[in-house]
């Protein structure tokens, strides 16, 4: 985070319970309600961080997995463990908590939120470009050099990085609390605008990206069917990972567009849709997007479900084998 700027006209100093009152947002939680809201969300972030990290483990461990799709899913999976240490942070800075937030804290809440959803969204275009490639050419796996694929991911968190901390940069509202939006009571309602309406751009490109190749891959297999069956047959893989990939973007955009839309008519300052009142559900949604990614990965492909019952295996023998050394010493 930059050093805040010290303006005699502006409220740096506050805590988030003066922008709370002023903006009219009401973030408001009865004791058994936070509890809740914590265990479960705990139970949740809980599997988000060891389900995704052992994606990533899957991906290192398993030389079959070598390969720019791979690389990049894991490091769609790593956005999803940061989500994951995101909504950790939330829960415990939420509720009357939030209220006594200094300014600087609400940006590191926020920003992490933020960084983790821009980065699953650039991890998902970078993945469909791939996918695009490597369909075209009618391979498995794209010609992406590991190097190209690591200035890639660079870029990606690069980006995602710029993205989170945009409003802590001066696109708030603290010096001017006319422009403040509801939902995030220091962002600017412009800011609200441009994030939702350039996330959902994104999201229309990506359809109409796998549009393109759903259409070639129908016609290219009609084509070649009558006289290629064997071969067709063998180069099911692509085909695989493009429906792989498919139901993750679907997922995605089920669990993230209506809470893009809040925000929307939230900058758009709309008085009479309530988007206090959808605030908890849409982040509920959210959570679920990162708990279901993992389940996607091992559902779609046996390889992955595999590896994970082999890391799983050997965590298990490790564990044993810790034990009876401890057994061992203290006998």
């Amino acid at each position: 985070m930059v050093p805040l700027p010290q303006n005699s006209s502006c409220h740096y100093n506050e805590s988030m319970s003066f922008f709370y009152n002023k903006n009219g947002g009401d973030d408001k939680w009865d004791s058994a309600q936070l509890i809740l809201v914590q265990v479960v969300g705990s139970l949740f972030c809980c599997f988000i961080l060891v389900s995704n990290a052992m994606v990533i483990a899957a991906v290192v461990t398993n030389k079959r997995f070598h390969y720019p799709f791979y690389y990049l899913l894991a490091n769609l999976a790593a956005s999803d463990f940061l989500a994951g240490i995101a909504y950790v942070y939330l829960m415990f800075n939420t509720g009357p908590v939030s209220r006594k937030l200094t300014v600087r804290g609400y940006f590191i809440r926020q920003g992490l939120l933020d960084i983790s959803l821009s980065a699953s969204l650039a991890n998902l275009l970078v993945i469909a470009l791939e996918r695009y490639i490597s369909v075209m050419n009618w391979k498995v796996h794209s010609n992406l050099t590991k190097r190209r694929v690591t200035l890639l991911i660079v870029l990606v968190w690069a980006i995602s990085i710029f993205m989170g901390a945009v409003p802590s940069l001066g696109w708030n509202c603290i010096c001017d609390l006319d422009r403040c939006s509801q939902l995030a009571p220091i962002f600017s309602r412009s800011y609200l605008i441009f994030w939702s309406v350039s996330n959902l751009v994104v999201f229309l490109v990506m359809v109409a990206i796998y549009m393109r190749i759903y259409t070639y891959v129908k016609k290219k297999t009609s084509v070649l069917m009558p006289h290629t069956s064997g071969s067709i047959n063998r180069k099911r893989t692509p085909i695989k990972l493009i429906k792989t990939v498919m139901v993750v973007l679907g997922a995605f955009v089920f669990c993230w567009t209506p809470g893009l839309v809040v925000l929307l008519l939230d900058g758009l300052n709309c008085q009479r849709c309530n988007v206090m009142k959808l605030k908890r559900w849409l982040l509920l949604l959210a959570v679920l997007n990162s708990v279901m990614n993992p389940c996607i990965y091992s559902y779609k492909d046996e390889e992955m479900w595999t590896t994970f019952k082999n890391l799983m295996r050997c965590i298990g023998n490790g564990t044993r084998g810790v034990k009876l050394i401890l057994v061992h010493i203290m006998t």
